[in-house]
């Protein structure tokens, strides 16, 4: 099984005013391998052999709470057996608890966090509240991670800090995307791995390199590494042709590739 732990698609009539405005704000690093539609996604997903797509909305605002709950939940109900959704938070908010809530009440597996987009530090005391409430409710929490190339350093994220959230929660599954943190891989080798916390692969095989990702792997382990492309920003086909190149273990490979992924969603 494949399964795609980070992708993102925007309502049809926005989608391509979203994507337009993305590519602009990192200077057109990252060319688009999709319209960014659910359409183009699912499309994408038959053509890369990928039997599951996450879905990670980004919450911007509060007043985007409530639709985009909404909107994410009935692609998850309408598509169970090729997507499955995470919902989104605004964690600056003081009835975090009711939003939580709201997004269990919908069946959505977890909660997505942007700190750049959505102007937080993660380690601070006010939000690790916010994380162990989510996780109680058995919600798998994911992190955008280190460089955003529409936001300059210092990044709100970084390996130290997720060590400490790892540190800190009393369980329960913890995601730090861009395999801990984009740009920030020898900190992660040096801080992150080992510690209670899963690393995805998205955004990543273009930028480190495979000795060093081999390394982590081997350092951290493979059981806690998710296969992720930050669809529509990579190219699932050369994701998974890069890492089934690697010299892993078969094992470890379908592993990282889905069957991870397929353990803590429940799948």
């Amino acid at each position: 099984m494949i399964i795609d732990f980070h992708t993102h698609i925007w309502p049809e009539k926005i989608a391509a005013r979203a994507v337009e405005s993305l590519v602009k704000g990192s200077g057109g690093i990252y060319p688009p391998v999709s319209d960014g539609t659910l359409a183009g996604l699912l499309n994408n997903m038959n053509t890369w052999k990928i039997d599951y797509s996450v879905l990670q909305p980004v919450v911007t605002k509060e007043s985007q709470v409530e639709s985009t709950n909404l909107w994410v939940a009935e692609i998850q109900n309408q598509y169970k057996n090729q997507i499955v959704s995470f919902g989104g938070i605004w964690p600056h908010s003081e009835n975090y608890k009711e939003q939580i809530d709201f997004v269990v009440s919908l069946g959505l597996k977890g909660i997505k966090f942007h700190p750049e987009y959505q102007n937080f530090v993660i380690d601070e005391d006010r939000f690790l509240k916010i994380y162990d409430y989510a996780l109680s409710k058995g919600l798998i929490l994911i992190f955008h991670a280190g460089f955003d190339p529409a936001y300059p350093p210092p990044y709100k994220t970084s390996p130290a800090q997720f060590a400490k959230i790892a540190d800190s929660m009393q369980g329960g599954v913890i995601v730090a995307a861009h395999l801990g943190g984009s740009q920030q891989w020898d900190l992660v080798e040096k801080e992150l791995c080992g510690k209670n916390i899963y690393l995805d692969t998205a955004m990543g095989f273009d930028f480190y390199s495979s000795e060093q990702f081999l390394r982590i792997v081997k350092n951290h382990g493979a059981e806690k590494v998710l296969f992720g492309t930050d669809s529509p920003w990579s190219s699932g086909k050369t994701e998974l042709e890069k890492l089934y190149a690697l010299d892993l273990p078969e094992k470890a490979k379908n592993q990282i590739a889905g069957l991870n992924a397929k353990r803590i969603l429940g799948l």
